[in-house]
């Protein structure tokens, strides 16, 4: 049976005076899947997340929420999700306990064990006042009400923004409890790590435009794959193959460096089989690789275009 669409944007736009900030986006996520949204500061995340929560009105497109309208909705829509922001303001007088308990009522939420085995794993003391707390404590508090709410639909924008890498790996495995019950998650980053171990489906962003979207294990098929040799042989003619790139020679170690297709990779190890290698060591494309291979065309696209 196909995944239930949670979230479903089409051919949304969206220009504030003369300036497009969103063009053409289009999203799809489903229950029990991850999609990180990620590009970098700038390229449109927060812009098409707040026209999803119905905080904008979009200028052309529509953004359902289950299957409702996100702008006019917009309030029982979020009686269904969660959202987290990167940048968390709180009430300075309250304390974080208080502010948890709040944001969890706002929400149609109560405190349960969920919030308080949270406070415990993110080490938050609940007893002290916001204006007291750090930018990575603020950050906990909106993380722990969010997670400890019951809800189909979780939004975080730069949710790990501010916090240490302890708090991260509690974050990631609270993700993928969600994931397991069923929710279904948007998870806006810059951080690829982050989302190269949470999500399932990526979309990435640039200028406001989706440049590439799909599952994380197809798209890395898109990328080279990073390949190291050493050896007392000379290996030079390799760069002269078609799907070879950034060939480089360590002197004296005899150590190769290259990044090859996909598509060329059995040509090139048939070509290594017939040397005497000391040592190879080939390692599997990452998500980063794939991000900056896409910047880069882009980039290059651009000085073409305006040459």
């Amino acid at each position: 049976m196909a995944a239930t669409e949670v979230l479903t944007v089409n051919h949304l736009q969206k220009k504030f005076g003369k300036f497009t900030a969103l063009r053409e986006i289009n999203l799809t996520l489903h229950a029990g899947e991850v999609l990180g949204f990620i590009g970098p500061n700038g390229a449109g995340k927060s812009t098409t997340i707040r026209t999803i929560l119905g905080m904008l009105r979009p200028t052309a497109g529509t953004v359902q929420v289950f299957g409702q309208d996100a702008w006019r909705d917009a309030v029982t829509i979020h009686r269904r999700l969660a959202y987290v922001p990167g940048d968390v303001y709180l009430w300075p007088n309250f304390t974080g306990g208080q502010t948890i308990d709040l944001l969890l009522k706002m929400s149609g939420q109560q405190h349960n064990a969920k919030t308080d085995d949270l406070i415990q794993k993110f080490a938050l003391d609940p007893s002290k006042k916001n204006q007291t707390y750090s930018k990575g404590n603020r950050q906990k508090i909106a993380l722990i009400a969010a997670l400890s709410s019951d809800v189909e639909v979780y939004i975080f924008d730069e949710p790990t923004s501010g916090l240490d890498p302890l708090n991260e790996i509690v974050f990631q495995q609270e993700i993928s409890r969600l994931k397991a019950a069923g929710k279904a998650i948007l998870l806006s980053s810059h951080i690829l790590s982050e989302v190269e171990k949470t999500c399932d489906t990526i979309a990435i962003i640039r200028e406001g435009r989706i440049i590439e979207a799909g599952q994380l294990t197809e798209l890395q098929h898109l990328t080279r794959i990073n390949v190291t040799v050493t050896t007392d042989q000379d290996l030079t003619a390799l760069s002269k193959l078609p799907g070879v790139h950034q060939f480089q020679q360590h002197q004296p170690a005899g150590q190769y460096n290259f990044a090859v297709d996909s598509d060329a990779l059995q040509t090139v190890l048939q070509t290594l089989a017939a040397q005497k290698l000391t040592s190879i060591q080939i390692a599997p494309p990452t998500l980063e690789d794939l991000f900056l291979r896409y910047y880069d065309q882009g980039r290059s696209a651009e000085v073409t275009t305006h040459a």
